[in-house]
């Protein structure tokens, strides 16, 4: 049986993954938010103004109030800047597992961030919440992400054709990858 917890802040080596603030509507949006190419990847809209940067923070804050609802900012400590976020977007407490989503600001890809970030979130979630198991897909053509996730340990599974459709309207397959609690080192 899973603990019923809220998100928590989490310090690794060089990153802060903390709840979203308001204050962090500029560092989003510069970042990433705004960046059509980390959209994509992420299969999330890009956004034109800060007013939506902001809307979607505003909705990202108010789930903190509920138990197992787990997304964080990823904070450089260096720079203090919101580089990404990362979260577990779907969390199955009957069957004990949870799935990451991720993003990186393109200045800050190819620095092991995106690793750093996903390998403690995933200890977090055998740690604290209490998983089985967590998973990560990705696009089969998003080689950065593929690697950070086998970076982590995890495991390739398989193959959804044609899962996700895109904003132009193509379909694009969606790569699974996981990791037992069992298995973490």
């Amino acid at each position: 049986m899973l603990k019923e917890t809220f998100t928590e802040t989490i310090n690794t080596g060089r990153l802060v993954l903390r709840k979203f603030e308001s204050s962090d509507v500029e560092s989003v949006f510069k970042n990433w938010a705004s960046d059509p190419e980390v959209q994509l990847n992420y299969g999330e809209p890009v956004y034109s103004t800060s007013g939506e940067v902001k809307a979607l923070l505003e909705k990202y804050i108010s789930g903190y109030e509920r138990a197992n609802y787990y997304r964080w900012a990823v904070i450089e400590k260096q720079s203090g800047e919101c580089i990404g976020q990362i979260a577990f977007f779907l969390v199955d407490t009957k069957n004990e597992f949870a799935e990451i989503e991720y993003c990186i600001g393109r200045a800050y890809q190819g620095k092991g961030y995106a690793t750093e970030a996903c390998k403690a979130v995933i200890r977090f979630g055998f740690e604290t919440i209490g998983l089985h198991k967590v998973q990560i897909c990705c696009r089969p053509k998003n080689i950065k992400s593929k690697s950070v996730i086998e970076k982590c340990g995890l495991t390739y599974e398989g193959t959804l054709r044609d899962y996700f459709k895109m904003p132009d309207g193509s379909f694009e397959s969606r790569m699974y990858f996981s990791i037992l609690r069992d298995e973490i080192k």
